[in-house]
């Protein structure tokens, strides 16, 4: 009997060394582990899926505590202007009316009348624009300010087939215009 013992002994400590035994020892390990964790965490409900996130939201901001995002819903500044200078409606229908003169004129004549009224970032931008490119004609409303802070405004021109976006930025209490984009419609 104590031979037939020493053999499985060898048999079963030769099997454990091994790279398999190793392996097998391990998974059962794991699953161990795993199903012990399942009857810890009590039963499972079917209809949560394999998602384990809440069913509330979670809320760590005091709603109380005031908004102190980029968008509030506080008024809109009031823009800037210094004494003897044009309005922001007054500069973006001032650099409209400029920029629809474009069509049939020199594109140094129509750069020379965009220039007085725009950022140094935004003429150099326009420089080799072709004037002809202009896709609107004429005015077709009025103009429409949102303003961002008391230096920065965003003006929408409605034209004759589309709409000007205009950014306009206050250096100095002086508006000029610092971005262009047109929208289809």
């Amino acid at each position: 009997m104590t031979t037939m013992r020493r053999a499985v002994e060898f048999l079963v400590t030769r099997a454990l060394r091994s790279r398999l035994g190793i392996a097998v020892v391990i998974a059962v390990l794991v699953f161990g582990v795993i199903g012990a964790a399942r009857l810890v965490s009590g039963p499972i409900d079917p209809s949560t899926g394999l998602s384990s996130r809440p069913h509330e939201p979670i809320s760590t901001v005091d709603p109380e505590a005031g908004d102190d995002g980029v968008l509030s819903s506080t008024a809109p500044p009031t823009p800037r202007t210094r004494r003897g200078e044009l309005t922001p409606e007054q500069a973006a229908g001032r650099f409209t009316t400029a920029w629809l003169t474009g069509p049939g004129s020199s594109g140094d004549d129509w750069q020379a009348r965009l220039r007085p009224m725009s950022t140094p970032a935004l003429t150099e931008k326009l420089t080799g624009a072709d004037p002809e490119s202009v896709p609107a004609r004429r005015l077709a409303g009025e103009v429409t300010l949102r303003a961002r802070t008391e230096s920065f405004v965003e003006a929408l021109i409605p034209l004759d087939n589309g709409l000007l976006r205009l950014e306009l930025v206050a250096l100095d209490g002086r508006w000029l215009v610092d971005a262009v984009d047109w929208e289809r419609q």
